[in-house]
């Protein structure tokens, strides 16, 4: 599967765009602020129906502007074509249209094209809270499972029924609560088995990937980590009741879940130097590269979002070495230097394409030599 042709109006600093694509290389060069991430953004948009930087969908229209668009013309692995629209204008809601056919849910669209994104913002995954990590392992999962998608939406359903009913001033009857927990524990134990099969799918592909990066230097592991490896939740929502209207909110059950990031068995954002911590990223979103193409039967893309200039060379060798080979499909690097990205090219020797990016203009170059 590869992206031939993108078309972009207004989307954050890009006013207008039609650009057409390597079936392998990629790379956007520019400034800081001149674009090259946002027409990453809008192939994530086209992938997930949401910004991977932006929380509100009115955040990425261009100032200004009343509307934006996003179509992506793509190549699936059978030869066949598929056309995503996505429409946004304002006071209106988001429209996703398949080769002209409005999606009723977004959610129908997930997994159809499957994307993995390497960004500095990961680091959040390392240092920030748990609902970080649920949110990667969330988004994982539900590009090749979308009864856990429809899962996910019944238990937040539940759940913030659940915490309305906790807040409410005066008794609350027990048997309407009944009803929350019934549905929170029916949805989140379901969760729960999935996610734990996910992970212990993805550790030791993750486990190989930081070896071959760091050259066996480190044991690294991913620990899943959640109440419900010790007690059913239908019997924790029972037990915290009383706690749970006390407080006005739910103090247990999947939303609570985590991943144990672990480097020699303690955790990485506690003792990993600033090298590990890119390694065990990296290696973690290159395991799911290789999770999503094996269950979907798809080859993903794969956007690297300037992250070259912060990894010293070794590393950057290793990762040219490997995404160089058949085994990845098109790949798209954005790069601030194009000294920097004619190395790369040559050394992943590779068909490729570069493009300019300047105040949101956005210009195929033609490739020195």
């Amino acid at each position: 599967m590869y992206l031939e042709r993108l078309n972009l109006i207004n989307f954050k600093n890009v006013r207008e765009a039609d650009l057409t694509f390597s079936e392998k290389i990629n790379c956007l060069i520019g400034h800081n602020g001149a674009g090259k991430t946002n027409v990453l953004d809008s192939i994530y948009f086209l992938s997930h129906c949401k910004s991977f930087y932006n929380t509100l969908d009115t955040q990425c229209a261009r100032h200004g502007a009343d509307f934006m668009v996003i179509e992506g013309h793509y190549v699936m692995e059978d030869g066949r074509d598929e056309r995503v629209y996505c429409g946004l204008q304002a006071g209106k809601h988001k429209k996703f249209k398949r080769n002209d056919k409005v999606y009723k849910r977004l959610s129908d669209h997930i997994g159809l094209l499957p994307l993995v994104i390497v960004s500095p913002a990961d680091q959040t995954l390392i240092n920030g809270g748990s609902s970080e990590r649920r949110r990667l392992v969330d988004s994982i999962i539900s590009q090749r499972d979308h009864e856990y998608l429809h899962l996910l939406i019944r238990y937040n359903n539940a759940l913030q029924q659940r915490n309305a009913l906790l807040k409410q001033e005066g008794k609350v009857q027990d048997e309407v609560i009944d009803v929350w927990d019934y549905q929170l524990s029916e949805y989140g134990t379901e969760i729960f088995k999935r996610r734990k099969t996910f992970i212990d799918a993805l550790t030791p592909i993750f486990q190989h990937y930081y070896s071959y990066l760091s050259e066996d230097k480190e044991r690294v592991g991913i620990g899943y980590e959640s109440t419900l490896t010790e007690e059913s939740l239908a019997d924790q929502l029972k037990k915290n009741r009383e706690r749970d209207l006390r407080v006005g909110f739910t103090t247990c059950g999947t939303h609570r879940d985590d991943l144990n990031m672990l480097i020699e068995d303690y955790p990485i954002n506690q003792v990993g130097s600033q090298g590990q911590c890119k390694t065990y990223l990296l290696a973690l979103k290159l395991a799911q590269f290789d999770f999503l193409k094996k269950e979907t039967g798809k080859t993903p893309l794969l956007l690297f979002d300037d992250i070259f200039d912060k990894l010293d060379a070794r590393r950057v060798g290793r990762i040219i070495e490997l995404t160089s080979s058949n085994h990845f499909g098109q790949i798209f690097i954005t790069d601030t230097n194009r000294e920097h990205i004619d190395d790369l090219i040559a050394k992943m020797g590779q068909e490729n394409k570069i493009f300019d990016v300047e105040d949101g203009e956005v210009r195929e170059l033609r490739i020195k030599g």
